[in-house]
């Protein structure tokens, strides 16, 4: 398979016409080997536009997705990214070429540490990788972020995450119930004021913890 001319279909058949239309995104698409990203024995998959599964249930984000999300947060290379589900570390890597640094958070350990052996061999060495489950009163490893991403869904917006943000600060997270599931962008005007735009319609698995709640039918 030729992996450099997939990339390449990838960005221009998928993600491009999803509205992705920053340049430094769609560079970093391109030029990012997205097959060492994926499990052992998916390579082949790697620029399918559908989202591959991880262990124990996770999946990674579909191309298409990962563009618009990109755009959306519009990383500055001066600014830090906090990043929420850390998965097969492939947003991740787009995150550390893009902007100064990455904190990114998974929940289950064997991934964080396939994803930290793919980012060494990658060279990339500005994200910071933990394991934790993340919580409304959960607290990463800094105060303020330029950047959220929420690497997953929640049944009901919870805006615990907006008080990490810095001043002229973006957080993206997709929420709702299928299909009916929209994404947005959060993005802190001033110290207690946030504006909220609504990007576009997708379907992502919720984080552990945000899931729909049963309904009790009587």
């Amino acid at each position: 398979m030729d992996f450099a001319q997939a990339r390449t279909n990838m960005v221009e058949q998928q993600v491009r016409p999803w509205d992705v239309l920053d340049m430094r995104v769609l560079d970093v698409m391109e030029a990012l080997p997205r097959e060492h990203f994926v499990p052992e024995g998916r390579e082949g998959l790697a620029y399918a536009d559908t989202e591959i599964p991880l262990e124990q249930g996770e999946r990674m984000l579909a191309p298409r997705v990962v563009g618009r999300l990109l755009q959306a947060l519009a990383p500055g290379n001066t600014e830090t990214a906090l990043e929420i589900g850390t998965g097969s570390g492939y947003v991740t890597a787009c995150l550390a070429h893009l902007c100064a640094q990455v904190d990114s958070v998974e929940r289950i350990d064997a991934l964080r540490l396939a994803a930290r052996s793919r980012l060494d061999a990658a060279g990339i060495q500005n994200a910071s990788l933990r394991t934790a489950t993340v919580t409304p009163e959960w607290s990463p490893a800094r105060t303020r972020y330029d950047l959220i991403s929420v690497n997953g869904a929640m049944t009901e917006y919870h805006p615990f995450l907006q008080r990490h943000l810095s001043l002229g600060g973006r957080l993206f997270v997709v929420f709702g119930k299928p299909p009916a599931m929209e994404a947005l962008l959060v993005t802190r005007v001033a110290e207690n004021s946030y504006r909220t735009e609504r990007l576009f319609e997708t379907t992502l698995k919720p984080l552990v913890g945000f899931e729909q709640r049963a309904e009790f039918v009587f």
